[in-house]
């Protein structure tokens, strides 16, 4: 837990050095009291430092940020929740990567949060106790306790802050991934980076054969830490939210019914008898900031209006606003309205403040309730942001895996068909080794190929042959070959033995 009151972060507990050492013994250590003497004005003067940086916060609370002293300002619950935001915001406002914070902000962070936070201490309420007097007897009194919800709340949020703390320190030593600004990396690939929707947010890189898998299970266990911290953060955010009252001006600006706020297809959805929130969810558009922040202020304002209907009916029997629904189907839209509000929560963990939450901020007047609001809402947005940068990291991971996956099909496909090949032509040489004394057609006709037909080789036998009929000259014999007759012709000749006769 970073409590600096106790760890010597604070800077009520930090001394200079050497301040009461005597020179003696610091002769005797080696050490020169000229040097102790610089560190102690060194330390006096981040003290005196440290009062004037203290004097001016709680003068700025104490005056409602109106500085000028006129009474304008703001109630003092707003003043410090106002306080404990813009000082989160200096301080996690530009850490875009992961990696440990500076050691300077981080003290800046636990020593001024301490400031805000002491106001708690003085937060109490009455309970009853029993003293013993002096001659022995019992006496029932009223001693002061701090109030429950902070005695509970306050250590778990200081647990939280320091665990997120410490998820961004295990990345001290991390080689295996590095940053590049965006719009370097856009300009080598001719892009324009102000378009991207995370435009501001420099682009990881991992090495060409991916993350090792040591630092793939260290993303994946801070991930897993961090998302409970998340959980838990958004659970005392939203039960302090609950507990805050709603006000009237909220009040005026809604509709008379929840059909109006919710308008008729979200309506028809909500209040039909088969209702399935991840089917209501595959219909909407959630594509941008804007339509998911406007679906969660309509979903809270009829969430309202039907919890008003039902407190109104049971107070007077009859609700000012009118009403055609039952009690306990309205009930039950209202629990549907809520899994609703719960899941689109847990989706966009970074969802701005509704209409009605920074109503409930604005017009609180529980000091108490303001420090835990703001202060769960910090971390919880710190764990969303650091979420956010190691889901980029794993995805940076899987983007190089599956080129690497595409590149080895290519290169077994490759290497699939250069092994085809290599073995049709081992099958032709061996086919052609095992028939030796194999004759083409030209043999069987009776042809040599002489010196100037052996050009022509490479052609086919038959291909061979036409060509060379059709390059025969039409020569015609210059002797007359003798007659030959044929079996049949001689058997015409012969006369039959009656012709003889």
């Amino acid at each position: 837990m970073f409590d600096g009151r106790n760890s010597g972060n604070s800077s009520f507990s930090s001394r200079g050095d050497g301040r009461n050492t005597p020179e003696h013994e610091l002769a005797v250590h080696g050490m020169n009291p000229a040097s102790s003497s610089h560190g102690t004005r060194r330390g006096k003067q981040n003290r005196t430092s440290d009062m004037e940086v203290m004097k001016e916060r709680f003068a700025k609370l104490l005056l409602g940020e109106d500085m000028s002293g006129g009474g304008e300002g703001v109630t003092s619950a707003l003043a410090l929740s106002n306080a404990i935001t813009n000082l989160a915001d200096s301080m996690f406002g530009e850490h875009m990567k992961l990696q440990p914070m500076y050691p300077e902000t981080k003290e800046i962070w636990r020593k001024e949060m301490n400031w805000l936070l002491s106001v708690v201490d003085h937060i109490v309420q009455f309970v009853p106790s029993r003293q013993m007097a002096k001659n022995g007897t019992f006496t029932e009194i009223m001693v002061t306790k701090q109030r429950d919800d902070l005695l509970m709340n306050i250590p778990a949020l200081r647990k939280l802050d320091s665990v997120l703390l410490e998820t961004l320190d295990n990345f001290k030593d991390q080689k295996d991934f590095w940053y590049v600004p965006r719009e370097v990396e856009d300009t080598e690939k001719n892009g324009d980076w102000r378009r991207d929707e995370n435009w501001w947010l420099p682009v990881v890189k991992v090495p060409s054969d991916g993350l090792s898998e040591e630092s793939r299970r260290l993303l994946q266990n801070q991930k897993d830490s961090v998302a409970q911290v998340l959980k838990a953060a958004t659970a005392i955010n939203a039960s302090v939210l609950s507990e805050m009252r709603i006000p009237d001006d909220y009040i005026d600006s809604l509709p008379k019914n929840g059909k109006t706020s919710l308008g008729d297809f979200l309506y028809k959805s909500i209040t039909e008898e088969n209702f399935d929130p991840d089917y209501f969810f595959s219909f909407l558009d959630l594509s941008t900031e804007y339509k998911v922040l406007d679906l969660k202020n309509r979903i809270e304002a009829s969430m309202v209006i039907w919890k008003r209907k039902m407190n109104q009916k049971e107070k007077d029997g009859k609700s000012q606003w009118g009403s055609t629904v039952s009690l306990e189907k309205r009930e039950l839209f209202e629990v549907r309205a809520e899994t609703i509000l719960v899941m689109l929560k847990q989706q966009f963990p970074g969802i701005p403040q509704s209409s009605l939450e920074i109503s409930k901020i604005k017009n609180n007047k529980d000091v108490g309730q303001a420090i835990l609001e703001s202060y769960s809402r910090v971390i919880e947005s710190l764990a969303s942001k650091i979420m956010s940068r190691v889901e980029d990291v794993l995805e940076a991971d899987i983007l190089v895996q599956r080129q690497m996956m595409g590149e080895a099909e290519v290169r077994s496909e490759s290497e699939a068909e250069s092994a085809f090949s290599s073995e049709y032509e081992e099958t032709e040489k061996v086919a052609a080794a095992e028939t030796p004394n194999s004759r083409k057609l030209s043999d069987f006709i009776g042809w040599r190929l002489s010196s100037d037909t052996k050009k022509h080789s490479s052609m086919s036998d038959i291909e061979f042959f036409h060509k060379v009929e059709q390059e025969k000259p039409m020569m015609k014999s210059p002797r007359a070959l003798p007659k030959k007759f044929s079996y049949l012709s001689k058997l015409e000749n012969m006369r039959s033995p009656s012709d003889r006769h």
